[in-house]
């Protein structure tokens, strides 16, 4: 359809869109009336993929399969949706706020000279034009010429991905070390959790980047926020604010946390969470 509204599949490189693409379809579809089309990038598109991307509400899936597709390369991705975007005048794109997301439509975008507005924070349709919000933060900018050196698989934690989960648990500072986060990797496997990190556990070493939550990691909407040791810095607040539910666990009372947090417990977090465990396999269990 003319004028229509796309949004780019996320998928799980296995034949499947994320779930985050119906929170990305269900925002396009608030805003354009229904007007959205599904764009899929893949060297394997899955019926019930296809299936479920219709369900979330895109009228139309356009499917760009080849295997020059996977593993992603954005010297092969842009030019192909680029040229697509020039035969079929979509009136905006939209993408999920993830790793891979966030290089491709800032490429795409510099190709198409459109412009980009990222991490946005509301939207609105405005006398016919895309309003985008978003708050403003002191930036980087990608380096000018790159080139893949090396992919690396990542190792499965048996977890749910951080950016898809209704639960997440997140540890800061206050774990001490690396070696402590078997304690929130274990209350995940109890209650279906992902786990996370705060920047400073990051910065420590004691988590990869993937994990971390905030402004300059993943942003997240879960039903319940569990955050241990999290002191609640203002970049870590920005990616999980919007949780519906938030716990905070932290020694200090003065912690900034506290103040968004819908329950606090003023504890060490090393005995709180092996209880929490237990009571959550005991409740569990019935």
């Amino acid at each position: 359809m003319a004028n229509a509204f796309w949004c780019i599949v996320e998928d799980d490189r296995k034949g499947s869109p994320k779930k985050v693409m119906a929170e990305v379809i269900g925002e396009a579809t608030r805003l354009s009336g229904g007007n959205v089309e599904a764009v899929w990038l893949t060297d394997k598109a899955g019926d019930d993929g296809l299936k479920q991307l219709g369900a979330w509400g895109a009228t139309k899936v356009w499917v760009l399969e080849n295997a020059a597709f996977a593993p992603y390369m954005p010297e092969v991705w842009v030019p192909a949706l680029a040229e697509l975007v020039a035969k079929e005048s979509p009136k905006a794109i939209f993408a999920p706020v993830t790793s891979r997301m966030r290089e491709f439509v800032a490429r795409l975008a510099a190709k198409l000279g459109a412009g980009l507005s990222a991490d946005s924070v509301a939207m609105a349709m405005e006398g016919g034009q895309l309003v985008a919000t978003r708050p403003v933060y002191a930036g980087k900018i990608p380096a000018a010429r790159m080139k893949l050196v090396e992919r690396r698989e990542e190792v499965s934690t048996g977890l749910p991905e951080l950016t898809e989960a209704e639960i997440v648990i997140s540890g800061g500072r206050g774990m001490k070390g690396p070696e402590n986060y078997v304690i929130l990797e274990a209350m995940g496997k109890v209650i279906g959790a992902a786990v996370g990190a705060s920047r400073a556990a990051v910065d420590a070493g004691w988590r990869p980047h993937r994990f971390q939550i905030g402004q300059t990691g993943r942003t997240i909407s879960p039903k319940l926020y569990l955050g241990f040791g999290v002191s609640g810095a203002i970049q870590h607040l920005a990616g999980m604010r919007t949780s519906k539910i938030i716990v905070a666990v932290n020694k200090d009372p003065e912690a900034p946390i506290f103040k968004i947090a819908d329950y606090g417990i003023v504890a060490d977090l090393f005995e709180v969470v092996p209880a929490l465990t237990e009571e959550f396999k005991r409740l569990l269990e019935k």
